[in-house]
Parts: C-alpha cells; structure tokens; sequence
C-alpha cells in the first residue's frame, strides 16, 4: 500500500534579521523528522509551543517549501513536483484550522464559503457545487438547509462541522489538522472528534494531527510523534508511547495530563525551552532533563529503535529495564563547575 504522506529527514530554517550591520541568524524549526501515514490513519504531533508542530503542518500541506528533506504525497515528489500534477497535488492535501471562528469569512453564506475550493479547481457549474456543498454539510452532520445561513449564525462545533466539510469538499487523501478542537467546549471536542474518526472510516483519510493535549491524542491517533525544539525525541505507536514512554520528556508531557498520566511518575520540568538561535551543544532537552550527565551536554542521541519506537535519548534501554528513577533538580551549571 502506498503511503499517503511520506517524510524523510525534512528540515526548516529561518532566517532571522539582527539588525543593519549584521549577518541573519538562523534559526532551525523542524531539524530532520521523517514519518508516514497511511490510509485509514492518524499521525499526532505533540510537544510545547515552540517545538516545531505548525512549521512541520506548513511543509506538509505545501505552504512552505522545506529547507531539506523529500515529501512526497500519493508516491509522488512534493517538494519540487512535476507542472502537470502541482495542482492535483495541492487537492489531495487540506488544512483544517485551529479557530472556526477566524476561518470562515463572515460576509459569505455557507454555501458559498463550501462552493470556493470547488470553483478555483473543478469546472463545475453553481449549482452543481451548490448541490454538493449541501450534500457535504449533511456528510458532517448538519441540515442541508442551513447552507443558505452566515457564520455568525452557528456555535463554535457547527463552525468548525463547517471547517471540516469545507477540507473534504476536493476529496484529498490527508488532512492537516492543527489544533482542531482546542478552541472548543470538552463536551463539543467530543463530538467534533467522533466526527472525525467516522469520516476517516468512511473515506480512509489520513490525518497529521497537531496537538498539545493528550488526552484526545490517546482518542484519536494511531501514531504518536513528540517533538522538542524542532527534534523528534520519541515516535511510535500510541499504546507503547502511553503505556510506558522511554524519553524523560515524553514522561513529563504524559505525567502532566491529568487521566493520562496518573500511572506515571511525575517529572515536573524547571525552566523555558532554550533558545532556538542557540540550541543546546548536545541533547536539546538536557538543560531540563532531570536525568542528564555530562554525556547528554555534549552528544546529541540519535532517534533510534527501542522497543518498538524510535527514541532520542541515551539512556532509552535503561529505562525500559528498570523504569525512571527518582529525578534530581536539573543542574544547569558548566560541566567543570558540576566536576569540581
């Protein structure tokens, strides 16, 4: 079965301008992740603001062109892809935002706002993407009558119902989804995400889900992908990486949401993420890892195969053995202050 979403090693950089007389820095966002999806499958992406989720979403969905790396989606090449399929490729990918409040415009009815993708990219005629936008509002468990209303008429779940319907109406292969129901009442998250794995049985959609929230990760992902400034720290199916995570990091997300993490020990992380102009030299979480030594200042571990999942971090088959011991208060001091 050819993968929906392919990434290797795909990596962005910013330039950041310091001023008249000085060269720009850079700043590395996302510095080499690679995954895939399948049909039929989700892919979550979770780690604290700043760790590169909604700069990987961008080159997935084909807003950004990555700095290095290969995409490819449907087995064809994304990043510089043939003239004759940039269009269809640009299809069979779609973003759903994170606030259905923002992402609908106010001053067109809903059945207009459905009917735009379909008269940039089809020869349709009106009301032939009329009738299927209508159809598609029924597909998303809303009344086709309502298509005739403004969005300041529905509440935030039948705005984002909307958002969604909206995203299917070319009928991609994979939905980038960032922050989808974050912006929604616990009991309207529910049903929003119901709606999303009946829709992904339905049509065998894949999704890249961006997230900060694990409990509705454990709901809804297959895979689980955990970043840190712009790393991939571990990545793997979502019952290993719940069930018993391997990086200290992925043990403090999971000990910190409440009903997810109450069978794991709780690391609490002292500190702000670095900066990432200046990442640290070795392990980019070792100024908060309560585990670190001097080893993990000054190698940086590779994501490799643990137990199923790649893991980054040195000391990943330790704690497979004999679990995570006590932490310690993170020592931040220069290695020649801790030796002596």
């Amino acid at each position: 079965m050819t993968p929906v979403v392919e990434a290797k090693d795909l990596r962005q950089v910013y330039k950041i301008r310091r001023g008249l007389f000085k060269d720009p820095a850079l700043l590395q966002a996302v510095g080499g992740v690679s995954f895939t999806i399948e049909p039929g499958r989700t892919l979550a992406v979770v780690g604290e603001s700043g760790c590169g989720k909604s700069t990987l979403a961008r080159m997935v969905s084909l807003i950004e062109k990555p700095a290095a790396g290969t995409l490819s989606l449907g087995g064809v090449d994304a990043v510089d892809p043939p003239h004759d399929q940039r269009r269809q490729l640009r299809r069979s990918v779609q973003l759903v935002f994170q606030n259905p409040y923002g992402s609908l415009n106010p001053r067109k009815k809903i059945v207009d706002v459905l009917a735009a993708p379909l008269a940039i990219h089809t020869d349709l005629g009106a009301k032939e993407r009329a009738d299927k936008a209508r159809e598609m509002l029924a597909q998303v468990g809303l009344r086709p009558e309502q298509a005739s209303r403004y969005p300041h008429m529905f509440s935030g779940g039948q705005r984002q119902r909307i958002a969604i319907a909206r995203a299917l109406m070319l009928q991609p292969k994979l939905l980038v989804a960032d922050e989808p129901v974050s912006a929604l009442d616990v009991s309207i998250q529910a049903q929003v995400l119901n709606l999303l794995a009946d829709l992904q049985a339905k049509y065998q959609l894949a999704y890249l889900f961006i997230s900060h929230d694990l409990a509705v990760v454990r709901h809804i992902a297959h895979d689980v992908l955990v970043m840190y400034l712009g790393l991939v720290m571990e990545q793997g199916p979502r019952e290993r990486i719940f069930a018993r995570p391997l990086h200290p990091y992925t043990q403090a997300l999971l000990a910190s949401t409440p009903g997810v993490g109450s069978q794991q020990r709780r690391i609490v992380l002292q500190g702000e993420l670095p900066s990432p102009l200046n990442p640290p030299q070795g392990c980019v979480f070792s100024t908060r890892c309560p585990y670190a030594v001097e080893r993990c200042k000054v190698e940086r571990p590779p994501a490799r195969p643990v137990d199923g999942r790649l893991v980054a971090c040195h000391f990943a088959e330790d704690f497979l053995a004999s679990g995570f011991p006590e932490a310690r208060p993170v020592d931040n001091r220069p290695l020649s202050a801790q030796a002596a």
